[in-house]
């Protein structure tokens, strides 16, 4: 009985840690995410001064909201449709999300059209272009990274803070070593701290990569459990998060060495993050420059705005996204028993008999 009492505690603190990451992460990604999208709009109203224009600021902001009714309403879908849907009052919003997206766009498009006023076409036309940029470089890639969280927190936790180390270390190196310029858009930037904090990064991802595989709840994707009815983060570690032995030529001979074979794909992120990571500051540096700013914003003491900050956060969820879906992510069992969950019982009862045929054909099962 303490046994049984016991295990159904642990479950139940698991379950609310699972449900407070859940709310958090989202809410901690479209607060920043608001942020910067108002620091940006902030600096299109000044360059083109045009404040005094009916309704462009309450559209720029009403179109924020649409694309977060899309893009969060698609993670809501992918993740949790068998929950909403069973929900009689929400199944509408989850069949037709992507038409009522369109639906809501739509308006703000009219909107924007019937808001043009004859002597600044040009200055109207240019924000409204400037606000989609920032859509789709702020609420595009928050999306991005909520995708990352759900396929296991270690897919958000590592890039992240190798990005912050990077920053850290290649200032560290050029603060004590540095000596030649890197790029004239960051005069202060030096292949000192650049290729320091390169192999700085390269080594914290490995130790932080091998620390993480071993804890079920930072590899398991977060996914919605039938028999439980609730999202969990459970599951039989992949191969990616299981040691495995290697051999290695080595002087004419060979080495067996064991490890984790994320930690090959961690070196990937790190290589990515310590090389390519970094322009995303320098791209953000060349936009201050080119509209004379010296900070996206002054939310931070001595450091600018959110998005002085999330400069190059962006540039790496984008990529590890990428990096996924490209040489990570597999047909998950989960997923496709959640969509036949979604499907009505006719439609469940005419796939069952139809994947029962196929394998009784093939001589895979025999029900005779």
């Amino acid at each position: 009985m303490r046994v049984e009492q016991a295990t159904t505690a642990s479950s139940d603190r698991a379950g609310w840690q699972l449900v407070s990451l859940l709310l958090v992460a989202p809410v901690q990604a479209l607060a920043v995410q608001v942020k910067c999208f108002q620091e940006i709009i902030s600096i299109g109203y000044q360059v083109y001064r045009i404040h005094g224009l009916p309704w462009f600021r309450s559209l720029s902001w009403y179109f924020l909201l649409t694309s977060n009714y899309f893009f969060y309403g698609e993670n809501l879908v992918d993740y949790f449709g068998v929950a909403v849907s069973r929900v009689d009052s929400l199944r509408f919003l989850v069949k037709y999300h992507r038409f009522l997206s369109f639906c809501l766009y739509c308006i703000g498009f009219v909107w924007f059209v019937l808001s043009l006023v004859k002597k600044y076409y040009m200055k109207q036309f240019s924000l409204f272009a400037w606000t989609h940029v920032a859509l789709l470089i702020v609420v595009t890639q928050s999306y991005l990274i909520i995708q990352n969280i759900f396929e296991g927190l270690i897919w958000f936790i590592v890039p992240v803070s190798m990005i912050v180390c990077n920053d850290v270390m290649a200032y560290m190196f050029g603060f004590f070593f540095g000596r030649t310029p890197l790029i004239q858009l960051s005069p202060k930037k030096t292949w000192e701290g650049f290729i320091g904090g390169g192999f700085a990064t390269v080594i914290f991802g490995l130790f932080a990569s091998y620390f993480l595989c071993q804890f079920q709840f930072f590899v398991c994707p977060i996914e919605y459990s039938e028999a439980e009815g609730r999202m969990i983060i459970e599951c039989e570690p992949s191969y990616l998060f299981r040691p495995q032995e290697y051999s290695i030529a080595l002087f004419g001979g060979s080495k067996t060495i064991t490890m984790y074979p994320f930690l090959l794909h961690s070196l990937s992120m790190s290589i990515f993050s310590s090389v390519i990571g970094p322009f995303g500051g320098f791209f953000a540096s060349g936009f201050k420059r080119a509209f004379k700013i010296k900070d996206f914003g002054d939310m931070i003491p001595g450091h600018g705005g959110i998005m002085d900050r999330f400069d190059c956060q962006f540039l790496m969820a984008t990529f590890v996204n990428v990096y996924i879906s490209s040489f990570i992510r597999y047909a998950s069992p989960q997923k496709l028993l959640n969509m036949v969950y979604s499907l009505k019982p006719e439609e469940q009862l005419q796939l069952f008999n139809q994947l029962k045929d196929s394998l009784e054909d093939r001589n895979i099962i025999n029900l005779n």
